[in-house]
C-alpha cells in the first residue's frame, strides 16, 4: 500500500506580492505521519514546518498543492537555485 502524501507550498509575502517561498510534504506512515521540507541540493529533509504552520509559529503561509504542482514547483526551485549558485 502506497503512503499518502500531502504537499504544502510555503508562501511568504514579498516585494511583488506573495509567492512561494519553500515546499513541504507530510507522508502518512504506519508509525505516523512524517513531515519534510524541499532543501537547496533538492533533497527531502525532517522539518517541523507543518507542525509549526499548524500551531501558528511559522512566519510564512501553508497552500495545500497537488502532486503534480508540488513536481513544478521543485522544478521551478531547481532552476532558481542552479542561477543563484
Amino acid at each position: 500500500m502506497t503512503a499518502e502524501v500531502q504537499y504544502y507550498a510555503m508562501v511568504a509575502a514579498g516585494p511583488g506580492g506573495p509567492r512561494p517561498s519553500g515546499l513541504a510534504r507530510r507522508t502518512y506512515e504506519a508509525s505516523g505521519p512524517v513531515d519534510e521540507v524541499l532543501t537547496r541540493d533538492l533533497r527531502w529533509r525532517p522539518d517541523s514546518a507543518i507542525v509549526e504552520w499548524e500551531y501558528g509559529d511559522l512566519g510564512a503561509d501553508l497552500i495545500k498543492i497537488s502532486e503534480a504542482d508540488a513536481a513544478h514547483l521543485r522544478e521551478t526551485f531547481r532552476t532558481r537555485w542552479e542561477r543563484s549558485a
